[in-house]
């Protein structure tokens, strides 16, 4: 069993190289979501998720998460092919967290050093955390 930390990670790179891992195989865990950034203007983003949660009605879609781990849970989702048995034991895998659970408290978790924000060439990101407090998570 592998431990990701997301703390300070671009969450598309992270889901990308998580997603093939499970693919292979692998067993993860997926401490700190809410701490994960995603890159882009601030008013943009906000402005996609809330453009996004405008579509559709409570019963027909589209389904937006408010919790941060199940955001990123569903990131992962898009980028596995899920509606196969592959994907769906793939998904079975991985697990998401915010913060990090008792259970997993004194083990040493990785950073994925592809995704980290230092590789950012501008300093244009919001953190998956504010996302979800402006679509009305309760954290």
């Amino acid at each position: 069993m592998t431990i990701i930390d997301a703390n300070d990670m671009i969450v598309g790179r992270l889901c990308s190289i998580v997603a093939k891992r499970a693919l292979l195989g692998e067993k993860i865990d997926i401490v700190n979501c809410e701490k994960a950034v995603m890159t882009g203007n601030k008013q943009q983003v906000f402005g996609k998720f809330k453009d996004r949660r405008h579509k559709g009605g409570p019963q027909s879609g589209p389904f937006i998460l408010r919790s941060p781990d199940m955001l990123v849970k569903r990131m992962l989702r898009g980028m596995i092919p899920y509606k196969k048995q592959r994907g769906k034991l793939a998904l079975q895998r991985l697990k998401c967290h915010i913060g990090v659970p008792k259970e997993l408290e004194g083990e040493k978790a990785e950073v994925v050093q592809e995704a980290h924000m230092s590789r950012l060439q501008t300093m244009k990101f919001v953190k998956i955390e504010d996302i979800c407090k402006s679509m009305g998570a309760k954290l």
